[in-house]
This record gives structure tokens, C-alpha cells and sequence, in this order.
């Protein structure tokens, strides 16, 4: 058996990247320099342009998500016009885009922007202690042999909630015995050849209903092993009403009705599902039906056993997996594994899948924070131990936000909502002279675990991430209106926001 593992650097930035001054202060320093993180770049230099900031950037890239995954055909389960950021519109046709056009989006974005001199890369954050007396933040920062020291007044994590060192594969009997290569998605070798290849990809979410259509065009055969049904729904790649938009009014009117339409849109289709789970089950199975045929058995390989939005619903553009499945380069087999064998598969039914790779698209491991270890005055901070306020900040940690995208609809909506936020709670503290803001737990009622997917990556992370109470400002609504109405237009001073501290002049950044 071998297992591949490679590692994953973008371009070498070495030439543009800005040399580490070991103790340089800026006013905000964010973490990670993905969607998030342009985001909250953004949001800092046009609302709050008299603020000094840097992106530190682990990686070797931006792009986060899309430069560190190399799988056949990904791309996004959510419309760019919604996933795209609303300050530089969408222009493609496409609205479900593969990996190569979102990621040259985002660096187009963050050259044009600016934004991309702004980042650090190569510094990965490894602790950031608060200290009240002095009102800031010290960061230790690994950069290649490097050990560096930053300060900053303000800490806006924008990371994501997955780690990128890897990815969750499960323990099975005889791996050791498999003559061919085992493959997690996360760690994809850039010369794995499976053309005419029998591929068994193992795993029903979103990752392999994306990579069963892919390989299926070149591999002489893919197998989608599956433990449990996932609900997928098949959407076209295009949007026609987008398009037809476009077409018909100038540019950033067309996007701004196409991406109001969309939010829109997946409210209302999440609401349904939460109301009318039994009724939207069948309209989604009946879809299924359509795409198959009346023989298939739909009931076994694509009926789940929870309700639609207990775990995220999974996309497939144009219905590129049920297409690979009517043509016979594709099937699903429902079904779990009693061992591996030297040239497959033994399943718990007597049945043998043979095959010459195994790809594992079994999940991923969930990192709050980037692993970045947080002291709030000499005392350690467990992050499972605190609620999240409004969605983005730990309860009585002050000066410290997370960027954390919905479930249920676009990462980047909450994103940009939550940068909004960050800089209003910063222009708060300039005009009232205060130098740190935070929400007091005292405040936060009832106890809900933060996501509450059914998902196997969700449940093995409940005792990482933070919780969230029953009432606001501490119960996470997963529904943009809400937070629109919340994070732009809200108050401030809620009763659970504190504001303290005088602010001093402090040393700014070369």
C-alpha cells in the first residue's frame, strides 16, 4: 500500500513578500488571507483608512480553501454572485465556478485592491496573549527558521475552522494490504494518473459527489462508496436570470439584483426545508427520480436518514454525477467496509469492490482559530469553554473577532458582515477614546452547541469550538436578513457589548 501525501505550496511570493520587522505594532492584525481575509482588508482600508493593518498569512498563497485543494473538478457549492464579494462583482457565465477561476477572482481582487501588499506570507501565527494594561495583543509568529513578535490593539481571525494539516480518514482493517495508492482529497499528488483506472471514492458529501463525475471522465470506472445517503440536489451551472440581467442592464445594477435575488432565493429554500422537511425530501427524491430513471433504487443510494439541512445539502452542477451514473462510468454502492484487501475492497454485504485506487473523501479535521494558542491576561483560553457573540466574538476575550461563513448559504456573506462590524465596533472605540470593547458573558442565556449539522466532522469537533446561547446577541441566526439588520444596523452598546480602557498613542508600523 501507498499512501501519497504531498505537500501543498502555492507560488513562491518570496521576491514581494515584506521582510518581518520583530516587533512591529499595527492597529489590526489579521489572520489568513482567504476569502475572510480579503474581506476584512477591505473592509479596514475603505471604512476605517486611517488604521494600520497586515494580513499574516501561514501559507505561501492567498486563497486559503481554494489554492490549498488540488482535487479533480472542485468548485463551489454556493453562486459566485452570492460567494463572490459584493464589492467587485462576478463577470463570468458561470455561476457554480471551478477552483482555477475563484481562485484568480480572489487574486485579481486582492491586486486590485491593494490588498495583496498587505500580506505576510510564510508567518504562521502560533499564540497571541492579551495583556489589559496595556490594551494589546503579542503575537508569536513562525516564520521559516524565524521566530517573530508582533503587537496589535485589535485580532480579527480570519482562518476558517478546519485544519490544513490534514484531512479525517477512519482506521480500517488491511489498508497496510492495498497494492495501490490511498488518497485523501486534501493532500491530492499532482501526478496521480487514474486514466483507465478502476477509482472506489469513498465518502458521500460534497467532496465526492464532486470528484466522482471528474475522475469518471478519464478512470475506467468510479465507485462511490457511501456509508449513508446525502441529499443532493442538481442545480444548473449557469444562472439564466443572472445572465439575462447582464445582458439587458449595466454591470454592477445586474449583479446586485442577481445576488439579492440568490440570497433571497436560499432563504426562503432553507426556511422550507426547516417547515416542510417531509415535503421538500420528496420534491428533492422526486428530482433524483427524474434525473435515474423509475428503476433505479433511489430509496437505498440517495434517501437519507435525517431531515434536508441537518447536514449541508450537496450540489451538483447540471447534474454532472447522475449524467456519469446514467452512462455507467459511475455507480453508488451503499454499504460499509469490513476490510481492505490487495486489490479492493470487502464490504459488511459479501460484496467486493475492485479497485486500483482508493480515494478517502471521508472529511475534515476542524481547527478553530488556526490552532493559534490565545492568553487573555496570563490565563489560557479554551475556546469550547466560551460562548460566540453575534457570531464572531468569544465571550469576555476583548479586541479579538472571528470570521466564521454560514452553513446554510455563502461563506462570504457573513464574512463581509462581520469585517462591517469589526470596523464599526473600531470607529466606536476612536470617537469615545476607548481602547478595548468586549461582550460579557454574563449576559448569554441557555446553552446550544454552535453548528448544529449532524455531520461527522461537526460531531467529532464538539468539544473545539465555542457554544452559543438561546436569545441574542449570543444565538447564531444562520439567516443573512437577520444579521443585516443585526451587524450593520444594530446598536452597539446592547447591553452586552462593554467598552473600556483609555486609548494611548502607540507605535505604528514602518
Amino acid at each position: 500500500m501507498a499512501i501519497l501525501t504531498v505537500p501543498r505550496n502555492g507560488p513562491d511570493n518570496a521576491a514581494s513578500r515584506p521582510e518581518p520587522q520583530d516587533g512591529a505594532h499595527f492597529d489590526v492584525l489579521v489572520i489568513g488571507a482567504g476569502i475572510s481575509g480579503i474581506s476584512a482588508a477591505h473592509a479596514l482600508q475603505t471604512k476605517c483608512p486611517g488604521k494600520s493593518f497586515a494580513i499574516l498569512e501561514g501559507r505561501d498563497s492567498l486563497g486559503g480553501t481554494w489554492d490549498l485543494f488540488r482535487y479533480p473538478g472542485l468548485r463551489s457549492d454556493s453562486d459566485l454572485y452570492t460567494f463572490g464579494f459584493s464589492f467587485r462583482p462576478w463577470t463570468e457565465d458561470a455561476s457554480i465556478a471551478d477552483a482555477a477561476s475563484i481562485l484568480n477572482y480572489l487574486r485579481a481582487t486582492a491586486e486590485a485592491f491593494g490588498i495583496d501588499r498587505k500580506i505576510r506570507f510564510g508567518q504562521r501565527v502560533v499564540s497571541a496573549a492579551w495583556d489589559t494594561s496595556e490594551a494589546r495583543w503579542t503575537l508569536q509568529v513562525e516564520a521559516g527558521e524565524e521566530r517573530i513578535a508582533y503587537t496589535c490593539g485589535f485580532l480579527y481571525v480570519c482562518a476558517g475552522y478546519y485544519d490544513y494539516a490534514g484531512g479525517y480518514r477512519p482506521d480500517w482493517p488491511g489498508t497496510e494490504r492495498f497494492a495501490g495508492p490511498i488518497v485523501h482529497p486534501q493532500a491530492w499528488p499532482d501526478d496521480l494518473d487514474y486514466a483507465g483506472k478502476r477509482v472506489v471514492v469513498i465518502g458521500s458529501g460534497a467532496t465526492a459527489v464532486t470528484l466522482v463525475p471528474a475522475m469518471a471522465r478519464r478512470a475506467d470506472h468510479v465507485t462511490m462508496l457511501q456509508r449513508s445517503p446525502t441529499y443532493i440536489v442538481a442545480l444548473p451551472a449557469r444562472d439564466r436570470i443572472a445572465n439575462w440581467l447582464k445582458a439587458r442592464l449595466p454591470g454592477p445594477i445586474a449583479h446586485r439584483l442577481a445576488r439579492w435575488k440568490n440570497i433571497g432565493l436560499s432563504i426562503l429554500f432553507y426556511q422550507f426545508a426547516r417547515r416542510k422537511p417531509e415535503a421538500l425530501t420528496q420534491r428533492i427524491l422526486g428530482g433524483i427520480r427524474k434525473q435515474l430513471g423509475p428503476d433505479y433504487d433511489v430509496g437505498k443510494h440517495f434517501t437519507p436518514r435525517y431531515k434536508p439541512w441537518d447536514q449541508r445539502l450537496c450540489l451538483v452542477p447540471d447534474g454532472d454525477l447522475f449524467q456519469a451514473i446514467r452512462t455507467g462510468k459511475a455507480s453508488v454502492e451503499t454499504d460499509t467496509i469490513t476490510r481492505f484487501t490487495e486489490d479492493g475492497l470487502e464490504l459488511a454485504s459479501g460484496k467486493t469492490l475492485s479497485a486500483d485506487i482508493v480515494v478517502t473523501a471521508t472529511g475534515l479535521k476542524m481547527k478553530l482559530m488556526g490552532g493559534v494558542q490565545i492568553r487573555v491576561d496570563g490565563v489560557m483560553l479554551d475556546p469550547a469553554e466560551r460562548y460566540l457573540y453575534k457570531g464572531m466574538m468569544l465571550s469576555d476575550v476583548p479586541n479579538l473577532a472571528i470570521a466564521l461563513g454560514y452553513t446554510n448559504a455563502s461563506w462570504t456573506l457573513k464574512s463581509e458582515l462581520t469585517a462591517d462590524y469589526v470596523c464599526r465596533l473600531l470607529r466606536r472605540m476612536d470617537r469615545r477614546g476607548k481602547a478595548w470593547c468586549v461582550p460579557r458573558r454574563g449576559t448569554a442565556t441557555g446553552d446550544a452547541p454552535l453548528i448544529g449539522f449532524t455531520s461527522g466532522y461537526v460531531t467529532r469537533a464538539r468539544d473545539l469550538i465555542p457554544k452559543q446561547g438561546t436569545t441574542s446577541p449570543w444565538k447564531l441566526h444562520q439567516n443573512y436578513m437577520l444579521d443585516l439588520a443585526g451587524l450593520r444596523y444594530g446598536r452597539l452598546d446592547d447591553g452586552a457589548m462593554v467598552f473600556g480602557g483609555r486609548r494611548t498613542d502607540t507605535r505604528r508600523a514602518a
